[in-house]
């Protein structure tokens, strides 16, 4: 049996613009672009990678900007919510912030010892800053445009909203090790690792809510971390053996991944740590210049062609990384 995953590795969500989505994620949430590329299966589009300084797991939020994707629609056997760390006594200075750049932005609520605060990214991907009493260890990212003792230290956590949670809390604690850390009316919270942020998933037990529509504004997917491919090896054999119709290991580059759906529907992730972001170019030049795996080389012409022009924001300038001819809106 493989150890517990040590926590969440990524969240793929989908955008419409990505000139857009990378404004916002850098501007307006302060997070470092630290991979341009493709997504693999679909080379048309970008895939655009936001987190830490380095990308670390746990930090991390991509996006498939589709111009043309229909909007998407929030329910029922979904991720609904994702949560990042800001520190204690920030939620007051990110209401500004936010509010000054017209971001859609609610209120700070309380949510047992934790504080919230909900935005709304440009395509409605609903998402939460948290703060609570533990403090994140995590460091943020010192060159971003957010003042560090402000700044998102990285994930911290994903809503999943189900019909009936039974079968799904079965599955986390079960067959992939997560321990029950409270419940509270329809919401169960469960941590895996040594637990904190970036280590927690939350089922949301709503049996009115619409069936969720997964396209522009939702989110994708959710990756949960483990530390090599040994590991991710035996993820596979464990999850085929409970029954889980599970994808062979692919390769992504900057880890290995294989994907199930829990019983809700959910599309799951078991990511790799490494080989990480610095694979294929230097910690300083992460994310300025459109990167391809070495099978997509062969075609990267007529894949910029494709592509729509993105100014890659960065500490001091902003770069263009794909300059076409045609661009799309």
């Amino acid at each position: 049996m493989p150890s517990a995953p040590a926590g969440l590795h990524h969240v793929t969500a989908i955008a419409t613009d990505p000139q857009r989505n990378a404004d916002f994620y850098h501007a307006v949430l302060g997070l470092r672009l630290v991979k341009t590329t493709v997504n693999f299966d679909a080379p048309d589009t970008y895939h655009l990678y936001f987190g830490d300084e380095s990308g670390q797991p746990g930090t991390l939020i991509t996006f498939f900007p589709w111009p043309s994707a229909p909007r998407g629609r929030r329910g029922a056997g979904q991720t609904t919510t994702v949560a990042f760390s800001v520190p204690q006594g920030s939620l007051g200075w990110w209401q500004h912030h936010l509010r000054e750049l017209a971001t859609h932005v609610g209120a700070p609520a309380t949510r047992g010892d934790e504080e919230t605060l909900t935005v709304y990214d440009p395509d409605g991907l609903a998402l939460e800053l948290v703060t609570q009493p533990e403090s994140d260890p995590r460091p943020p990212w010192n060159q971003g445009p957010i003042p560090p003792e402000h700044a998102i230290r990285g994930l911290h956590s994903v809503t999943l909203t189900e019909v009936s949670h039974e079968h799904t809390a079965e599955l986390f604690t079960d067959t992939l090790g997560f321990r029950l850390l409270h419940e509270s009316s329809a919401r169960f919270r469960f941590t895996t690792g040594h637990g904190g942020s970036g280590a927690m998933v939350d089922l949301l037990c709503s049996p009115e809510a619409p069936q969720g529509l997964v396209a522009a504004g939702t989110v994708h997917h959710i990756a949960w971390r483990t530390p090599d491919e040994t590991q991710q090896t035996s993820w596979r054999t464990t999850l085929v053996d409970r029954g889980l119709n599970v994808t062979p290991i692919l390769d992504r580059r900057y880890f290995q991944s294989i994907y199930f759906r829990e019983p809700g529907g959910v599309l799951l992730e078991i990511a790799t740590d490494s080989p990480g972001f610095t694979v294929d170019e230097p910690l300083m030049e992460l994310g300025r210049a459109l990167k391809l795996p070495p099978w997509l080389e062969p075609t990267r012409a007529e894949i910029e062609r494709e592509l729509p022009t993105l100014r890659v924001p960065g500490p001091d300038e902003d770069v263009t990384v794909a300059d076409t001819t045609r661009q799309r809106g």
